[in-house]
């Protein structure tokens, strides 16, 4: 265990002591600094990690019986929102894109199109990137790319392993590009859809929990993709024209690299064709199921039986029928993320607590009390959310601000939309750090990246990303959603 988790584990349960006995409980409610404790307990243990974080996610379960806060039967709920199997179908689905390898399909088709130039083939990761984590996780996306991407970069650099051995600046700075923007690309695609990324899943079960808004997917799709596009497209001209320009017309080899990975895949068989089918289908139902509940005079359709509709077909549509063979068997579900549904849970359920206590609307008020509505404020969270997000994980701030933000729009009377949304987004522009994602992490681990080339490229990147979201944020959310 590191300094940092151990220092985390004891600070936790200490934190939690203090507040518990000496927050004055008479400034809120009486159950607030119960409330107020846990959250502190949760919140440290999250930042350092120093517990599993899908454990750290499960003390308000026991933790709010215990205190009296609320009834486990009122505890538990949250483990058990809609918008959980939301993301459980998606997370089904995802495992059949890549246990039937059709996701590294669609990769190596999407790259042979953008040619072989050392900007063409960037942009052909990350474009295959992008997509691909709309869909899937941005973690199985960067471990799937990463292999390939080495290869490429092997190509070029005569199997040169490391950065150090390069003397070469625009091999190098091809390297550096490619990497980065395969890891930027992964993260920044997840935005496009409601499960892309679980931090866009948690604000959608939160706007629900507080206020009974729901956000359909084609309403996100609407926000999402062309954020997320032009987000992608902004970071590769930084990247290629400005932060590291290669000017690598042809890379030889790199053409028969491709034509052979897709080669070794073979002909598309049986099995991902019936993925294709089901995951078409899904997706055609969850852009248009308002227009066929209008049709069919029925609310039969939303997110969320949608998504566990296509999650369970993938069990039981047959491969071949008489060797019992389906397109995914239960024990393929071991790959399936679990821990991010109990932490999905752990942060409604927190937030409920809060919420419940009169934390949020007190906190709300005094922010909201001392300032007015302005498109200047939305500016300032998006910036917190941002940077906030590069030493914490995405997920659990998402958890803890989204609901603050909430009793800020409360008291300011603005529809928590155009405040909350902005924030969710900005929650995954954590591009500064290895530590900030797992894809940074995976991409940084292939010996081409230094840490002072990430910090650099996404101070810049972070900076852009922060002005286009803000920029989305006072005219479409606000077109959208008002």
């Amino acid at each position: 265990m590191t300094t940092s988790k151990r220092i985390g584990f004891f600070l936790g349960p200490s934190l939690f002591i203090l507040l518990y006995f000496f927050f004055p409980a008479h400034l809120i409610s009486p159950a607030a600094p119960k409330v107020l404790a846990l959250a502190a307990w949760m919140l440290t243990w999250w930042i350092t990690e120093a517990a599993p974080i899908p454990v750290t996610a499960f003390l308000p379960l026991v933790g709010f019986p215990l205190l009296g806060v609320m009834k486990i039967g009122q505890s538990t709920a949250p483990y058990a929102n809609p918008v959980i199997f939301l993301f459980m179908g998606g997370f089904m689905i995802a495992l059949a894109l890549e246990k039937h390898k059709l996701h590294e399909r669609i990769a190596l088709k999407l790259i042979k199109l953008t040619g072989t130039s050392g900007n063409g083939i960037i942009l052909g990761f990350m474009l295959a990137s992008a997509l691909l984590s709309m869909w899937i996780s941005n973690t199985a996306t960067a471990m799937m790319m990463l292999p390939i991407a080495v290869s490429v970069v092997h190509l070029i650099l005569h199997d040169v392993k490391n950065l150090n051995e390069l003397d070469n600046k625009r091999e190098r700075n091809f390297a550096i590009g490619l990497m980065l923007s395969i890891g930027y690309a992964c993260s920044l695609g997840g935005m496009a859809t409601i499960i892309g990324t679980p931090p866009n899943v948690v604000f959608v079960g939160l706007l629900n929990d507080f206020y009974g808004i729901k956000i359909s997917f084609a309403q996100w799709l609407i926000v999402g993709f062309p954020v997320a596009t032009i987000l992608v497209l902004a970071n590769y001209v930084l990247v290629t024209r400005v932060l590291f320009p290669n000017k690598l017309e042809k890379i030889k080899g790199s053409e028969e690299l491709i034509a052979k990975r897709l080669q070794a895949l073979g002909p598309i068989r049986k099995e991902e064709k019936l993925v294709l089918i089901i995951f078409s289908l899904t997706a055609f139902l969850w852009m248009f199921q308002q227009p066929i509940n209008a049709v069919l005079k029925l609310e039969l359709l939303n997110d969320t039986i949608v998504a566990m509709c296509g999650g369970l077909l993938m069990f039981i549509v047959p491969v071949d029928f008489k060797k019992g063979e389906f397109v995914l068997h239960w024990s393929d579900t071991e790959k399936l993320a679990w821990g991010i549904l109990f932490l999905f849970g752990g942060g409604l359920c927190l937030a409920e607590g809060l919420d419940k206590s009169g934390i949020i609307p007190a906190v709300g008020q005094w922010i909201g009390g001392h300032s007015e509505f302005s498109i200047g404020l939305t500016l300032i969270l998006i910036v917190i959310s941002v940077y906030l997000s590069e030493v914490m994980s995405n997920v659990a701030l998402v958890n803890v601000f989204v609901p603050v933000v909430f009793g800020i729009a409360n008291v300011m009377e603005v529809n928590p939309i155009l405040m909350g949304l902005p924030v969710t987004l900005g929650a995954s522009i954590a591009l500064m750090f290895p530590i900030a994602t797992p894809p940074n992490a995976i991409v940084f681990s292939s010996g081409y990246i230094r840490i002072q080339d990430m910090v650099r490229a996404g101070f810049w990147l972070n900076i852009v990303s922060i002005l286009i979201i803000w920029v989305f944020s006072i005219t479409l959310v606000n077109w959208l959603f008002l």
